[in-house]
């Protein structure tokens, strides 16, 4: 990403140039492909509306909403983000922000607390796992958009806000803050859930109603849960790519090897599930802590290799057996990290069929505080797979339970969002890969769903997470078979 910086960026100041001169070069443009032929209609049509819009109307405004709907119009990972948006994106990926401290889920039409973070505002008033929010400030939050929540519930430190919560009978008794360790239905494409997200459905409620004033604090939010596990294997789940989400990955490693009777680690489950991405350096470093050798990924613009990142050696997990755990919603810069570890078998992957965003944004500062956020590239496996609308294939696929009296819904994937980049064949390397050699139904959705505020459990062989339970069980059988040959 830094390099397609260095080239992208001198271009775009040369284009600045050529308008600086003006005149000449202008005039020898023919007038199909001048540019000032579209902007000077931008102009006619503003002029229209200042002059008989039936409100006297805000010019910045307008023009501000138009960039935007250029920009979206490309595809729907690229966006113009006014100065709000662009201090809100930065906070986002440094991993802190002023808020309370909630990690939710929307599922359907509620918005459910998976688990306060620990420590957080939202944990000290009492809001536990399993609550459904319904209000903010008393507005109720029924049907607006994941962005308007999340901007309700996050605000300056020290200010105040109102949730309003319901808590049916029997539920909401997970231990407060418990790390998020299981799958999420419905991650962000381009946003957070963390404070905010969909809202509380209609219908009958049982339970208690509750409304908690919290005060907001700057919210520190960690990338990486772990756990040990039985037999001395490393449960490492990785949330999203946010700045030192390696640092932090490495800080968890020594911590697991502390709790270790040997002090050394005898496997690890790569949970990437719902992981929508995130900063691509941050999923490389990690993906190099695996591989001692061989490729990461390859990097394309306008069909050019502007990149192709190699493996360093001496990863910390360079030699230890690994199993990597994936779902529907793994998107972006998890795909990347989860390619290169499958491509250079260094995991057996478990799960569903990933996202299949397979393409790179780069983050260029405006004028006046603002910026964009442009598609620059696609990314592809080290065999050459285009993971664009396709996907990642788990060696072993666990689909969404389908069993029963009602079908699972419908995932919604990258191939299904209007005006998406199109899928491409592989380009120099192997054909995509089949649906995964083994086929296991993953049971009902709601009983994983219902795990994700509870902690990991030391043996998963009996989870009711079966992607973590098969994953487990495999890990182990790799284990075993090393420690066999090498006695």
């Amino acid at each position: 990403m830094k390099y397609l910086r260095r080239v992208l960026l001198p271009t775009v100041a040369a284009f600045a140039g050529g308008l600086a001169l003006g005149g000449m070069r202008a005039e020898a443009t023919p007038e199909a492909q001048n540019p000032y032929q579209s902007v000077g209609q931008l102009g006619r049509v503003l002029v229209q509306i200042e002059n008989n819009y039936v409100d006297p109307v805000e010019r910045g405004k307008i023009v501000e909403g138009a960039i935007k709907g250029m920009v979206e119009n490309l595809d729907p990972h690229s966006s113009y983000l006014p100065p709000d948006e662009w201090k809100q994106f930065q906070s986002d990926t440094e991993g802190k922000f002023g808020g309370v401290g909630l990690e939710v889920d929307g599922r359907g039409e509620k918005l459910v607390v998976i688990a306060p973070i620990e420590g957080s505002p939202a944990q000290r008033v009492g809001i536990k796992s399993g609550d459904q929010i319904i209000a903010v400030d008393g507005e109720d939050v029924v049907t607006q958009p994941l962005d308007k929540v999340v901007k309700k519930m996050r605000g300056a430190a020290g200010t105040k806000v109102k949730i309003t919560i319901h808590r049916e009978s029997g539920r909401g008794t997970a231990a407060a803050g418990a790390p998020d360790s299981g799958i999420a239905p419905s991650p962000p494409i381009n946003g957070d859930a963390r404070d905010g997200g969909a809202s509380s459905g209609g219908g009958e409620r049982t339970g208690q109603t509750l409304t908690f004033e919290v005060t907001r604090e700057v919210i520190h939010v960690s990338s990486v849960n772990y756990k040990l596990l039985e037999g001395n294997v490393g449960y490492i789940r990785i949330k999203q790519f946010q700045e030192r989400a390696h640092a932090e990955m490495m800080a968890a490693t020594a911590k697991l090897r502390a709790e270790a009777k040997t002090g050394t680690l005898t496997g690890i489950v790569l949970d990437v599930r719902s992981n929508p991405g995130g900063l691509v350096d941050e999923a490389t470093e990690i993906a190099d802590e695996f591989i001692s050798a061989g490729g990461i990924y390859s990097m394309r613009h306008r069909g050019e290799v502007i990149e192709d990142l190699k493996a360093r050696s001496g990863g910390a997990f360079a030699d230890i057996p690994c199993v990597a755990l994936v779902n529907e919603w793994s998107a972006s810069a998890s795909e990347l990290l989860v390619g290169a570890l499958q491509d250079n078998k260094r995991a057996t992957v478990v799960g569903a069929n990933t996202f299949g965003k397979g393409s790179v944004q780069s983050i260029l500062p405006l004028p006046s505080g603002a910026g964009l956020k442009l598609t620059t590239a696609r990314y592809y496996t080290p065999s050459g797979h285009a993971i664009q609308a396709d996907g990642i294939h788990p060696d072993v696929v666990i689909e969404s339970g389908t069993k029963g009296p009602q079908e699972a819904p419908k995932v919604t994937r990258e191939r299904d969002l209007p005006g998406h980049l199109a899928a491409e064949g592989p380009q120099g390397g192997a054909a995509p890969r089949d649906a995964g050699a083994v086929v296991i139904d993953g049971g009902n959705a709601d009983l994983v769903s219902g795990m994700l505020a509870r902690d990991v459990p030391v043996d998963p062989s009996s989870s009711t997470d079966v992607v973590l339970r098969v994953g487990y069980q495999m890990l182990k059988a790799q284990i075993a078979t090393r420690t066999t040959f090498t006695k």
